[in-house]
């Protein structure tokens, strides 16, 4: 009995250095976000609720700040992480993950290699929809497999997901849609879309509810299709993308380019290198957060979702898009890709 207490007592000693050095490295730093999307939109809007709550989750309990710098569609928040950031386990960069992907497909602008990043984790895996402004005349698909005339889209450039649902719909479903890029985030595209420049756009059923919440409780914005691979419960009237595709191409496009992409849009990573104990740190720190009961009631108060993806599992689905059999990524390259 005295060796096994003696061999407890050896191993709570040898873990204290490690709780320690852990607590006294980010006692009184400051962890950034580092968001890749302009302020009110539901990028913004979750890793707000996020940050106010990660840091008593951390050793050490640092300061947690949210710092914006839009523009690209995230690239450029994502370009700055990877080349610039340091790797010391005080950044999480927040971009649209399916950025990985437009740089395995070939993408130009995208200044890094997906798999170096450090994945962090997902804090709500997207649920995508389609909408449009009562203005617009389209309450329904009908209405929009019907239109006369190319229905004008938001968008900011591709890679991302108001850009690639588009892109994917109008291809896969054959749907009229012009795509205006050049925005910089959700909130852009709905003040555009409420002063009649566009008719609408793919976005999140977070953001919309972060964004257009109010004027789609009043009946002056319709959600006309889900893009997702399962009816979301407030939205069982409205039908499902995949329910359209008339062949086996359409279904995939549908599942490889909206469905799985879903997952990842909102997606927290550290800059290459960072050492895998602070890694593993902020993983751990952002998953508590993620079930912390104040960090809940407040996503309940903001009417968001939450519904994580580790940051093991995020790395192992950016991963996998190096094994998308060769005819799908062809026909995605064509479709998503700038046209030259």
């Amino acid at each position: 009995m005295a060796v096994v207490h003696l061999l407890t007592l050896l191993l709570l000693l040898s873990a204290a250095p490690t709780v320690g050095a852990q607590e006294s490295y980010y006692r009184g730093k400051t962890v950034t976000f580092l968001v890749g999307a302009p302020p009110g939109g539901g990028f913004d809007t979750m890793t707000r609720m996020v940050a106010r709550h990660l840091g008593k989750n951390i050793p050490g309990n640092p300061i947690v700040v949210v710092q914006n710098m839009p523009g690209a569609g995230t690239v450029i928040a994502a370009n700055h992480l990877y080349n610039r950031s340091k790797p010391d386990g005080l950044t999480i960069g927040v971009w649209v993950g399916s950025l990985a992907l437009q740089k395995m497909l070939g993408g130009t602008g995208l200044e890094f290699d997906p798999l170096r990043f450090e994945w962090i984790g997902v804090p709500v895996q997207q649920t995508m929809l389609c909408a449009f402004t009562k203005a617009s005349g389209i309450n329904s698909m009908e209405k929009w497999q019907a239109a006369k005339t190319p229905v004008k889209m938001g968008g900011q450039v591709p890679g991302t997901r108001p850009d690639d649902i588009s892109s994917i719909l109008k291809s896969a479903l054959g749907l009229p849609i012009q795509l205006v890029q050049g925005y910089k985030g959700t909130a852009d595209i709905t003040m555009a879309a409420e002063a009649g420049e566009l008719a609408g756009q793919c976005t999140s059923w977070q953001g919309l509810k972060s964004s257009w919440r109010r004027q789609y409780e009043a009946g002056d914005v319709h959600v006309v299709l889900q893009t997702n691979r399962k009816s979301i419960p407030e939205l069982s009237h409205v039908p499902l993308a995949i329910n359209f595709a008339k062949t086996e191409e359409a279904k995939q496009l549908i599942e490889v380019g909206i469905h799985d992409l879903n997952a990842i849009t909102l997606a927290y990573s550290a800059p290459p290198g960072t050492p895998k104990d602070k890694v593993q740190i902020l993983r751990n720190a952002v998953q508590a957060t993620l079930k912390d009961p104040a960090f809940l009631a407040d996503a309940k108060t903001a009417q968001q979702d939450v519904d994580p993806m580790t940051g093991e599992e995020l790395a192992k689905t950016v991963a996998g898009f190096k094994r998308i059999p060769a005819p799908v990524l062809a026909k995605l390259a064509e479709i998503l890709l700038p046209k030259k």
